[in-house]
C-alpha cells in the first residue's frame, strides 16, 4: 500500500508540473494559436473517453499492475513528445497519448488500493490517496510555476521531461509490488447474471451511484476552472490573483481537513455523508451568488468567493473516503476494475460537459447560473438519500457492521446457572 500511495503522489506531482501550463505552452510558446491549444485540451479529455470503456475489462483479466505499468509508459512517451513537439500534428498526438495514459492510471490505482485493503481499512486508504493527489498537484504546480519562462521553450522541455521521469518512476515502483487479493463484500452482486456491461447496468445501486457521481463532478469539479472562474471575473469583477487565492484556499482546506473529518465520516452512513456534502455545496453556491449578485464591497465579494472554494474543499474532503470505497464495495470481486473504470468514465464525462455548459452560463447568465447549481447541489442530497435505500448495511455503514461483529466475537458466554 505504501508503494502504491508513493506512486500515486508521484504521478500527481508530474501532472501538476505541466497541466496548468498546457494552454500557454501550445498557444504562445510553440506559437500554434489559441485554436490549436483548445484542440489539444479537448483531445486530452477525449482520449480518456476513448480508452476508459476498455480499461476495466483489461484490469479484471490481466490485473491492475500490468495495466498501470503500460499506462505509465504511455503517459511518459506522451509527456516527452509534448516537450519536443513543434507542429500541430505532433502536439495533438502527444496530447492523445498523455491523456489516455493518465486516464487509465486512475482505475488501475483504485483497483490496486481495493486489492491491498479490507473493508475496514479502505476508507482511510482512499482518503490518503486523495490527500496525496492534492498535495502532489499543488507542489508540482508551485515548483513548475517557478521553472517556466515563456521566453525560453527549453524551460517547458525541462518540465515535460520531469513529468515523463515521474511516470517512469511510477512504472518502476508498480513493477516491484506484489498484489494480494482481498475478497469483496459477499453480498455485492449485481442483480443480473453474467458479467460485463450488462451486469453493471443491471446493478441498480451502481447505476444510481453513477448518476449521483455525474451530478457531483458536474456541479463541482466541472465548474472550477470554467464556469465559476468566468462568473467570478464577469459578475463579481475579481482579479485573476483572487481566483488564484480561491484555488489555493480549496487545496489548503483539503490538506488541513482531510484527516480531521475522517473520523466523522467513517462512523456515519456513506449516503448521509454525501447528502451533507450536497447541503454544504448549496451554501457554497449561495456565497458565490452573494459575491457576484450582492452589493457589498470588492473585499467582501473576494472573501465570499474564497469561502466558496473553501466550502467546496470541505465537501471534497468528505467525499474522498466515501464515494471511491463505495464503488469498490458494490463491485463483485471479478469486476472491480470494470466498476472503477465505469465510475472514472462518468467522472470524465462530467468534466467534459461541465465546462461546456457552465462556461457560457457563468460568463453571461449570472443569476440563472447560480440558481442552476444550487438546484444541482440540492439534487445531490436527494439522490444520496435515495441511494441509501438500495444499499446493504455492509455497503452503507461498514464501520458499524465491523464494530458489531467485533462485539459479537468477544461477547462473554452466560454462566450455566444464569441460563438455567
Amino acid at each position: 500500500m505504501r508503494r502504491i500511495q508513493a506512486g500515486n503522489v508521484l504521478s500527481a506531482f508530474g501532472l501538476g508540473f505541466t497541466v496548468p501550463y498546457l494552454y500557454v505552452y501550445v498557444a504562445q510558446v510553440r506559437d500554434l494559436g489559441a485554436g490549436t491549444a483548445g484542440a489539444v485540451l479537448a483531445v486530452f479529455a477525449m482520449a480518456a473517453l476513448v480508452v476508459l470503456p476498455f480499461t476495466g475489462r483489461a484490469i479484471d483479466r490481466r490485473g491492475p499492475l500490468p495495466v498501470l505499468v503500460g499506462a505509465s509508459l504511455l503517459a511518459a512517451v506522451g509527456a516527452l513528445g509534448m516537450g519536443l513537439a513543434g507542429s500541430v500534428t505532433t502536439v495533438v498526438g502527444a496530447a492523445a497519448l498523455l491523456g489516455a495514459g493518465t486516464a487509465v492510471m486512475q482505475p488501475a490505482l483504485a483497483t490496486m488500493i481495493v486489492w491491498c485493503s479490507s473493508t475496514s481499512t479502505r476508507t482511510r486508504a482512499f482518503a490518503m490517496q486523495f490527500f496525496l493527489q492534492n498535495l502532489g498537484l499543488g507542489i508540482g504546480g508551485l515548483i513548475g510555476g517557478q521553472l517556466v519562462d515563456e521566453s525560453r521553450p527549453d524551460s517547458f522541455l525541462l518540465l515535460f521531461s520531469i513529468e515523463a521521469a515521474m511516470f517512469l518512476v511510477l512504472a518502476g515502483i508498480a513493477a516491484t509490488v506484489r498484489m494480494p487479493r482481498t475478497p469483496a463484500i459477499t453480498d455485492a452482486r449485481p442483480e443480473g447474471r453474467g458479467g460485463g456491461l450488462r451486469a453493471l447496468l443491471g446493478h441498480r445501486a451502481m447505476v444510481q451511484l453513477c448518476v449521483l457521481g455525474f451530478v457531483l463532478f458536474f456541479a463541482c469539479y466541472g465548474q472550477f476552472e470554467s464556469g465559476l472562474a468566468a462568473y467570478g471575473t464577469e459578475a463579481a469583477g475579481l482579479e485573476p490573483s483572487a481566483l488564484g487565492m480561491a484555488l489555493a484556499a480549496n487545496t489548503a482546506v483539503i490538506v488541513v481537513a482531510q484527516f480531521l473529518v475522517l473520523r466523522f465520516v467513517e462512523r456515519r452512513r456513506r449516503t448521509r455523508v454525501i447528502a451533507w456534502v450536497g447541503l454544504i455545496w448549496t451554501v457554497a453556491w449561495l456565497f458565490a451568488g452573494y459575491a457576484g449578485l450582492g452589493h457589498g464591497s470588492q473585499a467582501m465579494a473576494t472573501a465570499a468567493f474564497i469561502a466558496t472554494y473553501g466550502l467546496f474543499g470541505l465537501g471534497e474532503a468528505m467525499l474522498s473516503p466515501t464515494v471511491a470505497p463505495l464503488v469498490a464495495d458494490l463491485a463483485p470481486e471479478s469486476m472491480v476494475g470494470q466498476y472503477n473504470s465505469a465510475f472514472a468514465l462518468v467522472k470524465q464525462l462530467a468534466l467534459a460537459v461541465g465546462p461546456a455548459v457552465g462556461g457560457p452560463m457563468g460568463a453571461a447568465l449570472h443569476g440563472p447560473y447560480i440558481v442552476t447549481f444550487v438546484l444541482f447541489s440540492l439534487g445531490i442530497t436527494v439522490l444520496a438519500l435515495r441511494l441509501g435505500r438500495r444499499l446493504t448495511p455492509a455497503q452503507d455503514h461498514p464501520y458499524l457492521v465491523a464494530k458489531s461483529r467485533v462485539v459479537a466475537q468477544h461477547r462473554p458466554e452466560q454462566p450455566v446457572e444464569a441460563a438455567a
